[in-house]
């Protein structure tokens, strides 16, 4: 495999998604505002504050997944809190379920939307769903826009409302450590390479490791990063690392980053599988809940640190989010994010993380 980009075949579902999105450029004309029909930027039609109690529907892609299961959990104890009803949807990974339950849950009565979506080309037939049905929309973990099936390309004002973390803040973590790890490490430039593995099309993605490699190489200069494109699962990123190490048989230490820890973790085990000692790996996780198990064991492993990212700040700041809008008129912020830990085999037990 080549250090470019590969370019991934977009499957039957996502063309669908694509041209279901895109057809629907012309006619969404989205304005936004609060009660009194002000127009702001928030990227969803303006909806009246709730007098009674308030009804939230949080569809999550992957909700199987450890993060999103600790998401949904802050969600639902931050909602039990605030006397809200909610249920939470899992949608996998199917684009084309994510506008039928925006659909029922309008259907259903819902007052809120909070949604992290499969695939953002969905992105401007889920805004222009919940506008129709005049129901709050905030979006959390990944952005979609308005007006477009591309977030990259989307102009801010059209940008929908999120909850997460920012992508170039843990980013820069993410490459901070990996360089911290290098120097203790004591390689060379000239015998190191660097794995970037993400899903290319989605947006938060490409912000992390776009940070990571600019705080890297502001510490360390001369390694070549090679850019993985994968399906951001553990044995996607497995399958595409070792086609990438198999293509580059003479590099002796390998550092690993990626959008998340299956990136990562995928990553450190094709290494491991090629025969790559851990003292000759550096893989740096973003999430920690799979990063974690490597510490569980007194085994050696590549993976030396990770970032903390906790799903369930996130879930329950995004019910708190769609709470203050509905209760008390105040505006969505463009973003709120959630605090960060870079976390190692030495700190993850008291650092909160839960292990996936």
């Amino acid at each position: 495999m080549s250090s470019t980009p590969e370019i991934s075949r977009i499957s039957v579902s996502r063309r669908r998604a694509v041209a279901a999105a895109t057809g629907l450029v012309l006619a969404v004309g989205l304005s936004t505002g609060c009660s009194s029909g002000k127009e702001s930027t928030s990227g969803t039609a303006p909806v009246a504050k709730a007098d009674g109690k308030i009804s939230l529907t949080y569809l999550q892609k992957q909700g199987d997944q450890e993060y999103f299961v600790g998401e949904a959990a802050g969600a639902k104890a931050k909602a039990a809190e605030l006397g809200i009803d909610l249920k939470v949807v899992n949608l996998g990974n199917d684009a084309n379920k994510t506008v039928s339950e925006v659909q029922s849950a309008i259907a259903q009565k819902a007052t809120g939307i909070i949604v992290v979506v499969p695939d953002p080309a969905v992105g401007p037939q889920v805004v222009q769903t919940a506008r129709d049905g005049k129901v709050a929309l905030l979006t959390s973990d990944d952005q979609i826009c308005a007006t477009g099936p591309d977030p990259a390309a989307c102009a801010k004002k059209d940008l929908v409302p999120r909850i997460g973390f920012s992508g170039e803040q843990m980013g820069t973590e993410v490459g901070k450590r990996a360089a911290a790890e290098f120097v203790k490490a004591g390689w060379k430039p000239e015998e190191t390479k660097v794995v970037s593995a993400w899903k290319q099309d989605v947006t938060v993605c490409g912000d992390r490791v776009k940070a990571a490699q600019k705080a890297f190489e502001a510490e360390v200069k001369g390694v070549e990063v090679l850019k993985v494109s994968t399906d951001n699962s553990p044995t996607g990123a497995q399958d595409k690392t070792a086609g990438t190490v198999t293509a580059h048989p003479q590099v002796k230490n390998w550092v690993v980053w990626g959008c998340n820890d299956e990136n990562v973790m995928g990553g450190v085990t094709a290494l491991e599988n090629a025969g790559k000692k851990p003292q000759n790996v550096i893989g740096v996780g973003l999430g920690a809940y799979l990063a974690c198990k490597e510490w569980g064991t007194s085994e050696p492993t590549g993976m030396k640190a990770a970032l903390f990212i906790n799903g369930r700040d996130v879930g329950a700041l995004a019910v708190q989010t769609m709470y203050d809008r509905l209760k008390k008129g105040k505006e969505f912020p463009a973003e709120g994010f959630a605090p960060t830990t870079m976390v190692d085999a030495g700190n993850w037990k008291t650092s909160g993380v839960t292990c996936g």
